[in-house]
């Protein structure tokens, strides 16, 4: 698959210690609608290394608020411990709340959750396809760091298919079971049955 480049832009970058290490952030827009996203890199790599990372779409609920009704935040932490602890990797997060419906719909989702509805129904209902995520972004992301070869933190098979389209080469996968709760059981059972997520059945036991 091509695409225009133009359509990303690298804006910059600057150091961004964290508690695990102190990694570099670096900012990306979406030049039509000027979104913006970012990217965290740590450590060093040659040409031609595979490089570990994550593509983590943005959950303000989990990643700053420290809901435990989803696995994100949990996830986030994870990766940025893994990536410290093998000296390198990248975590490209995007800016697509939701699944893609923006804050305030994943809210009202969240509402029809509370009534019944499993995550997917819940924005069916609201008028979305259960996931609206574009990924194409990540290929300016990954050139700009100069990274061709990629282990992928995940457990979506969707997001292997999209780098795979950009021409990205992933080597494996490498599952990222992290953050099961109480809260969260059922929400990680649906994405699992209907989005195809490749989580250890076992854990939901």
């Amino acid at each position: 698959m091509t695409q225009s480049l133009s359509l990303y832009e690298y804006v910059s970058s600057a150091k961004l210690p964290t508690r695990w290490g102190q990694f570099t952030i670096h900012g990306f827009v979406e030049t039509a609608s000027q979104q913006e996203h970012v990217v965290l890199s740590y450590g060093q790599w040659e040409s031609g290394d595979v490089v570990p990372i994550r593509i983590h779409s943005e959950c303000l609920t989990g990643d700053s608020l420290f809901s435990t009704r989803c696995d994100c935040g949990f996830q986030l932490e994870k990766a940025m411990q893994n990536i410290v602890a093998e000296g390198k990797g990248v975590i490209l997060y995007l800016r697509q709340e939701g699944r893609g419906i923006g804050l305030l719909n994943k809210i009202k989702a969240y509402n029809l959750q509370d009534q019944g509805l499993d995550t997917v129904e819940a924005n069916e209902h609201l008028g979305f396809d259960a996931d609206l995520r574009n990924y194409d972004i990540c290929k300016l992301m990954l050139e700009t760091l100069n990274i061709t070869s990629v282990r992928l933190m995940t457990n979506n098979p969707k997001k292997i298919k999209a780098l795979t389209d950009l021409g990205i080469n992933v080597v494996e996968r490498t599952p990222i079971d992290h953050g099961i709760t109480d809260d969260n059981k059922k929400y990680l059972e649906t994405k699992t049955q209907k989005l195809g997520h490749e989580f250890d059945p076992h854990l939901f036991k």
